[in-house]
């Protein structure tokens, strides 16, 4: 299974948060989505799993 990576840096924000989060997609969407609401005062929402999900990037893997 491809893991995957959601990279707060290439969204802007006030904290110039340079977080990125790796794993399997449900748990990256987790994270990424506690994170945004924690720390960047999102709400949680349908809405915003999918926004993520949707930013998700394949892992680039270092052979």
């Amino acid at each position: 299974m491809t893991r995957k990576i959601a990279d707060c840096r290439k969204y802007p924000s006030v904290s110039n948060c340079t977080l990125t989060i790796s794993g399997e997609e449900e748990e990256v969407v987790r994270a990424a989505t506690e994170h945004a609401v924690s720390v960047h005062e999102h709400t949680d929402s349908p809405e915003l799993r999918e926004q993520v999900r949707a930013s998700l990037e394949d892992e680039k893997v270092s052979v």
